[in-house]
Parts: structure tokens; sequence; C-alpha cells
């Protein structure tokens, strides 16, 4: 999963899901093919969204941090299957924790690693 590191559709597809955690939103697949310059759909879409998202997710574990692609969701409203896919193979996601579980912890747990600082006074 290596082909997007270092570029910047890489920073720019971090850049939108770090915005998301920011607002304690997500943000769609689709919106990150408009970001990425591919179709909106599509097998070549979800090939190349999940190929970035996986990459960021990996980044992100290994700095110690939740998997920051838990705020990218489909039009269903939720995360497709690689993302659990990778959640279990990254050791994140318990043996017999129910999907919804896990997305609603680590999306909860990415809202709290990149939430706004509060202004000081």
């Amino acid at each position: 999963m290596a082909s997007y590191r270092g570029t910047t559709t890489y920073v720019r597809v971090l850049a939108e899901l770090v915005r998301a955690a920011q607002y304690r939103g997500v943000t769609t697949y689709q919106d990150l093919a408009v970001i990425m310059g591919l179709p909106q759909r599509g097998s070549h879409m979800g090939r190349e969204t999940g190929l970035i998202l996986g990459a960021i997710a990996e980044d992100e574990v290994a700095a110690g941090r939740p998997m920051l692609s838990a705020v990218a969701v489909g039009v269903s409203g939720h995360p497709g299957p690689g993302f659990y896919a990778l959640a279990r193979e990254l050791g994140r996601m318990s043996e017999g924790q129910s999907e919804e579980d896990f997305w609603t912890a680590e999306r909860e747990s990415v809202y709290a690693a990149w939430r706004r600082p509060l202004p000081q006074d």
C-alpha cells in the first residue's frame, strides 16, 4: 500500500480526513475520489480509495493513533468491508467484536485524537 505515500494526493486526502475528524463528522469515498481525480463510482475508484485509506490507516496506527480512515464512509453511511479487514489485520478489532461497535469506538478515538484545541483565555 505504499504507492500513495509521499505524494500530494496522500496529503490532500489526509487533510480531508483530519478536517472531518476535527469537526466530529465523516467524509465519503466519493469526496475522496474527487480529491484524487477519480471517477466517483466503480471498481477503479473503490480500489484506489481503498489503497490510500489503507496506507493512511497503517501510518496512523504505526504513529500510535487510531485508524483515521474510520471517518471515511460509503453511500451506506458506513465504512466498507476493507476497513474492517484492515482493522483485524492491524490488531485493532477484537475477535467477536461487532463491526458496528468497533467502528463507533474507533471513530470516537479518532475524534478524540484530532479534536480541535479550545481557545485559551
